[in-house]
This record gives structure tokens, sequence and C-alpha cells, in this order.
């Protein structure tokens, strides 16, 4: 019984998801997917290849070119010649523009650290192995999906 219960509640939560990620895409006039690299992005190091912006997003090289294309024209990501490899070429975060993604982010993450501070420390580590193996699943499901015709 409980299991069928976690069937629909996980699929109206991913729904959920999905739809408040539409809403903050369009809301920034940004594609769901730029919105996540974005999001990949501000979790990097430093700059990147886009070959990295297509491991981080699941997408084919062509893919992410045309998605760092986007992110280009829209002022959010910059692409420069990497200084100790000529060949390559890194893509960068504009330090600005990130600063008002997260400003908006802020502004709205209010409401889920409000539901997160009424979880005890071993519910947050539950949850946080929840989402690690959550993620883990996911690229090899994303993997399974685009290898099958």
């Amino acid at each position: 019984m409980l299991l069928a219960e976690l069937a629909v509640t996980s699929r109206r939560y991913m729904a959920s998801y999905a739809l408040f990620n539409q809403a903050l895409a369009d809301h920034l006039r940004l594609h769901p997917t730029d919105l996540q690299c974005l999001n990949l992005l501000g979790l990097e190091a430093g700059p990147v290849t886009t070959g990295r912006v297509a491991e981080l997003t699941g997408l084919t090289t062509g893919s992410a070119t045309r998605l760092v294309d986007r992110l280009e024209r829209a002022g959010y990501v910059t692409r420069a010649r990497d200084t100790a490899d000529r060949r390559r070429v890194l893509v960068a975060t504009v330090p600005e523009r990130m600063a008002e993604f997260g400003a908006l982010w802020e502004r709205l993450n209010g409401g889920w650290a409000a539901l997160f501070e009424e979880y005890g420390d071993d519910e947050v580590a539950f949850l946080i192995a929840h989402m690690r193996r959550t993620v883990e699943l996911s690229g090899q499901q994303v993997e399974r999906l685009r290898e099958t015709p």
C-alpha cells in the first residue's frame, strides 16, 4: 500500500518540479535545459569545455554547443581560449548574470529552507542520501534512453 502511494506521490513530485523549472525558465526567458545547465555550471569550480557541458547535461556535444550558444546570446556565459591549451575553448559564467540568477533563487528559496528546517538531522541525512541515489539513477536512465532507439 505504501509503495503504491509512493508511486503516485513521486509522479506528482516530479511533475511539480518540472512545472516549477519551466515557470522559472520562462521568467528568465530561457529554455528549461538552459536553466539547469546554468545551475550545474554554478556548481563547477571554474570554466569548463563544451564537452563538460555535454557531460553535465547528458546532451550530445552538438546539442551542448547549441545550448552554450543560447546562453552566450542571453549573456549568461562567455567563451574564451584556454590559456594553457589554445586549442580548447572554455565556457565561463558571467558573474553579474549569475548574481541575478542567484538573487532570484534566494527569493524563492525561503519556502524550501523553512520546509527542510522542520526535519531532524536524521531525516535531512535520509533526504540527502535519497537525492544522491536519485541523481545517480537518473543519469543511468538518461544513458539507457539515449542508447535505445
